[in-house]
Order: structure tokens, then sequence, then C-alpha cells
């Protein structure tokens, strides 16, 4: 008994170890999954006296890469990239990891596919549900100004308040059009009926 249990147990570690060995075999030709934004800086200015908030304006060198190191787009060999925060001009992941840097950082931001292009990705470049990795250089930074935010955070609210406002005049205006014909119509029924 003791030897029919001895060979069951070895055949059963041998069966562990080889599935052992064939998963964790598989598991190193993966790509590692990326869940959430991660920013990695690289370089850190000596002196940084202002960090980027939404509504800032930043001209931006970057490398943007698939995660097996493929590169698919680089502004190296262009003009840098001018990226307004806020305003949906770049993915959603580099446009985060550009809030609350200074100028003259280098910053590797590691993208999972849902803050890029999604489960449909930007063929032939981008597979779908691909993580990117970009290697970000600021060149410059500026400020917005508080005409620049009155601008962009006031001027829309303004908008949408006029809108209805808008609407609701042309309502009132048609309505009175409306009500002027008829009783218009009604004034030379009653002049008929008195010549009778």
């Amino acid at each position: 008994m003791a030897a029919i249990f001895q060979k069951f147990t070895m055949r059963s570690s041998v069966f562990l170890l080889l599935l052992a060995a064939f998963t964790g075999g598989l598991a190193q030709g993966e790509e590692p999954v990326v869940e959430e934004l991660q920013v990695e800086v690289l370089v850190e200015p000596e002196t940084c006296s202002t960090l980027s908030r939404m509504g800032d304006t930043l001209q931006i060198h970057y490398t943007g890469k698939l995660m097996d190191g493929k590169v698919i787009d680089s502004s190296l060999s262009r003009d840098p990239l001018v990226v307004e925060l806020g305003k949906r001009t770049v993915i959603a992941g580099l446009e985060q990891s550009l809030v609350g840097v200074c100028e003259g950082q280098k910053i590797k931001a590691t993208i999972p596919s849902h803050l890029a292009y999604g489960k449909k990705g930007y063929p032939p470049t981008i597979p779908g549900d691909a993580a990117l990795e970009f290697e970000v250089e600021v060149i410059s930074l500026t400020q917005q100004t508080p005409w620049q935010k009155m601008v962009n955070d006031v001027f829309p609210l303004i908008c949408l308040a006029l809108v209805p406002t808008l609407l609701g005049l042309v309502g009132l205006y048609l309505y009175n059009k409306a009500s002027a014909q008829k009783n218009s119509k009604k004034k030379p029924k009653d002049k008929k009926s008195k010549k009778k």
C-alpha cells in the first residue's frame, strides 16, 4: 500500500511541477495588466515654483509606446505639442498625468486602456485594450490668466442660463403674435354683425 501511495504522490508531484512551469512560462510571455494610471518622475527640475493645474497650457515633447516597447508616436522630430489641460486635446490618462508637473520635469506615465483608446484601440497602430506608456518632458508651462479662467469657467454657465431665457422670449413672442392674429380675425366678424 505504501508503494502505491508513493507512486501516486510522485506522479502528482511531477504533474504539479510541470503545470506550474507551464503556467509560469505563459505568465512571463504576457504583458503586465495595468489597472490604474501610474506616474513616475524621471527628472525633477532644481526649482519648481509652479505646478500645473487644469486650465494651464503646457508645451511637451513625448514618446508613446505600447507595453512591449513598440513606439506608436513621438513629437521629438516635430515642434512640441501644445496641451491645454481640461480641453481634452490628448487622451485622458496623459492629461491626468500632466496635472501637478513643473516646467523642465520629465515623467513616465503608464496609462491603462480605459484612460487611453479603450476596447476599440486606434487601428492599425494601437490594438484594443492596450495599455500605453508615455515619456513626457514639459518644455514650458503657462498658467491660466484670470481672464481665461473667467472665459473657461463662467462664460459656459452664462450661456447655459441664456439659452432657456432666449427660448422663453421666442416662445413669448410667438404666443403674442398668434394671440394678436386671433384678435384681428374676431374683430371683422363683429363689424359684420353690427351692420345687419
